[in-house]
């Protein structure tokens, strides 16, 4: 039998991350509260995505799901990165009232355990019943104000996806199958917050031969098309010895 009652002091918080070709997005849902006799606003902020478990789910199953509500799809890179317990998380003036507000019996202290994930924009098209559901740049996140702990997972996950572009292949979960040299390039600045010769860059992508040349170019651009490439996992996996290098 499926269980529909909620664990009250255990969630998770998905912090999803996309690449429009020109700058890193993360996922943000707007939380908005109005008095319902003044109709003054009292809450307009924005949250991360997730939710509490339900008794008869685990951890990755729980975070799947509301990805899987969230974008249609399956298989969506998703990793948990750290866990999150403070005393206050959900102690803030605004926070109390909104957790009164929706009286769904969470408890008044609440552990949260973050997720990262990694979305192909051009795969997806949101969708969250009642919610608004946006893309913001990351590098807008830090005057943004939002409920909870969230800006603090935020730039948690933050970190932990800079790390691990550095030593694993996860950015091409970012983009299309298909994509050009500029594209990637483009990325890992993104992502790394830096820029990179492209000379050096291009130098850099020829020795991974993960990374294949197709016979195929751009097509419906304004400008000369581009050659395109793929990664491909599975020669990844076959070449790599040891801990490889993605810094450019």
């Amino acid at each position: 039998m499926i269980s529909h009652n909620i664990v009250p002091n255990i969630s998770v918080d998905c912090v999803v991350f996309g690449f429009d070709f020109k700058k890193l997005n993360v996922l943000l849902v707007e939380r908005e509260l109005k008095d319902e006799e003044s109709g003054k606003l009292l809450i307009k902020d924005h949250t991360l995505t997730g939710y509490h478990i339900f008794e008869d789910e685990d951890l990755d199953t729980a975070a799947n799901n509301i990805l899987k509500n969230l974008t249609g799809l399956d298989n969506i890179f998703l990793e948990q990165f750290a866990a999150f317990g403070q005393l206050d998380r959900v102690a803030g003036d605004k926070d109390k009232v909104w957790l009164k507000y929706i009286n769904k019996g969470f408890a008044e202290r609440i552990v949260t355990v973050g997720y990262l994930a990694l979305i192909d924009n051009t795969k997806v098209t949101l969708h969250l019943k009642d919610k608004n559901v946006q893309w913001f740049p990351v590098n807008k996140i830090n005057g943004m104000e939002m409920a909870f702990d969230h800006k603090h997972i935020f730039y948690k996950a933050l970190e932990a996806l800079q790390r691990k572009v550095k030593v694993e292949p996860i950015a091409f979960e970012l983009l299309p199958d298909y994509f050009t040299l500029s594209q990637l390039q483009k990325l890992y600045e993104a992502l790394l917050g830096t820029s990179f010769d492209k000379r050096n860059f291009r130098k850099k992508v020829s020795q991974m031969h993960y990374v294949i040349p197709l016979k195929k170019k751009q097509k419906g651009v304004p400008h000369k098309p581009a050659q395109l490439y793929l990664f491909s996992r599975e020669v990844y996996d076959k070449t790599r010895k040891g801990k490889i290098s993605f810094i450019i």
